[in-house]
């Protein structure tokens, strides 16, 4: 399992602790760094990677640096979550981290408003690196905030469509759908009843299902959650109810919110080889790209086939967009030694051959352009998908906010309140969500 995976189960835990860091820093932060990268000396790196092939792909890499820095020795610390980081960052002192990652791309605004990650700027431009040249815009966007770019991507993910080739078979279905008024059509016939249950379910739509969350389903519409202004624009652009009212039809054609609750709760877990597309439970699934690996390894019995998700009838051109997210890696303002931390923050992200390998290595989507098209990058016709729907120009992730993933919390839980039922007027619900999310960010400025 990749660690970059993790990210969706963690990120709206991880919003409420950096609450913290953002008052404990003044966001401005000396980039100035005076340190000689040439001389004799050890920088940490701290990451979130746990699993025993993640720990070992992440330290042959480090390998790699250090014998072309023969100066600079590096300790890496794995298995480091947003909490924890955010506590040694502001502690501050010389037993901290110089180098840092996070999985949490939703956390970039606070990252780099409050100076928690050092502004990169100075480095960038002492390396004559051409960003656009050499990232894909949309994992560049989730990298900076408001013109300030504390991080660089360090691999990412792609979402799409998960299909269980054989059940498309014996329903009759040719090829996945490319709209949503498809999907649905598609998701109902791929629906077989058992009792009061399923024997199969074609996909299962609601909120707290397996990757299904807002910010997922709205990366498929053309959509703006702020307005010129800085506002919530939830309420006024109409993708927003569009993708509600969808949802919800999507959640009643298939059986009803009840029912299609108790069936999720015999799912197994997430990350284990009980997956429910990989036991069949359902015949479609939203997910990154990970999955393959993961479903390979759990032995699934039946051919899988991938796609990208479906768009809004009406943007059919923009079909083959995703979600994207990944890691971000930036340097501890605090570190004494930058200019060491930056020759493996730049080595990590923008050395061709250590991306490819780290991605072969973990099966995510590599972040820079090369690597995308290197010769050496393992990639069959399933991880083919997600390495189109990065590129794809239309791809797109929630834009960074100063208060974290906070705004997308909100509407998340709005989201559980429309979809149950418990608020049924759709309008006056945004208008009142949009009202909260404004509130919460003026409070954090």
């Amino acid at each position: 399992m990749s660690g970059i995976s993790k990210k969706a189960a963690i990120a709206l835990a991880a919003t409420a602790s950096l609450s913290l860091l953002a008052t404990a820093c003044t966001g401005q932060a000396d980039s100035r760094a005076s340190d000689d990268p040439n001389a004799k000396t050890t920088i940490t790196f701290w990451h979130g990677w746990s699993a025993p092939a993640e720990v070992k792909a992440i330290q042959a890499n480090v390998d790699k640096f250090e014998k072309e820095h023969p100066n600079i020795t590096v300790k890496v610390v794995g298995n480091i979550n947003d909490d924890k980081l955010n506590q040694a960052l502001r502690a501050g002192g010389s037993s901290g981290p110089d180098v840092v990652s996070s999985f949490t791309t939703s956390n970039i605004g606070k990252f780099c408003s409050s100076g928690a990650f050092l502004d990169l700027k100075p480095f960038i431009e002492k390396s004559k690196l051409d960003l656009d040249k050499i990232i894909p815009k949309p994992m560049l966007d989730y990298t900076q905030f408001e013109g300030t770019r504390c991080a660089l991507p360090l691999l990412g993910d792609a979402y799409g469509l998960y299909y269980n080739k054989d059940a498309y078979r014996k329903a009759g279905i040719k090829a996945p759908p490319k709209t949503w008024s498809e999907f649905a059509k598609v998701a109902k016939k791929l629906t077989k009843t058992k009792g009061d249950s399923y024997a199969q379910l074609g996909f299962m739509p609601n909120y707290h299902g397996y990757e299904t969350v807002v910010d997922h389903y709205m990366s498929q519409w053309d959509h703006s959650y702020f307005n010129s202004e800085g506002k919530s624009n939830i309420s006024e652009d109409p993708a927003f109810a569009e993708m509600f009212t969808y949802q919800k039809s999507l959640v009643d054609s298939l059986g009803g919110f009840e029912k299609l609750e108790k069936y999720r709760n015999t799912f197994g877990d997430e990350w284990g080889a009980k997956h429910p597309f990989q036991t069949g439970q359902v015949a479609m699934q939203l997910d990154g790209e990970w999955r393959l690996g993961m479903a390979e390894a759990a032995g699934t019995d039946f051919e899988i086939g991938t796609a990208p998700m479906p768009v809004a009838d009406d943007e059919v051109d923009e079909y083959g967009k995703g979600f994207l997210s990944g890691t971000i890696i930036g340097i501890a303002p605090q570190s004494e030694k930058q200019n060491a931390a930056w020759e493996l923050v730049k080595y990590l992200t923008t050395d061709t051959g250590a991306v490819v390998s780290f991605a072969n290595a973990i099966h995510n989507v590599p972040s820079t352009f090369a690597a995308l098209k290197s010769p050496d990058l393992k990639v069959d016709e399933g991880f083919q998908t997600f390495l189109d729907i990065a590129q794809n120009t239309h791809s797109n992730t929630p834009p960074a906010s100063i208060n974290g993933s906070t705004y997308q919390t909100t509407l998340q839980d709005f989201g559980y309140q429309y979809e149950s039922g418990k608020v049924t007027d759709l309008q006056k619900g945004l208008e009142k969500t949009a009202a909260q999310i404004d509130t919460d960010i003026a409070q954090a400025k």
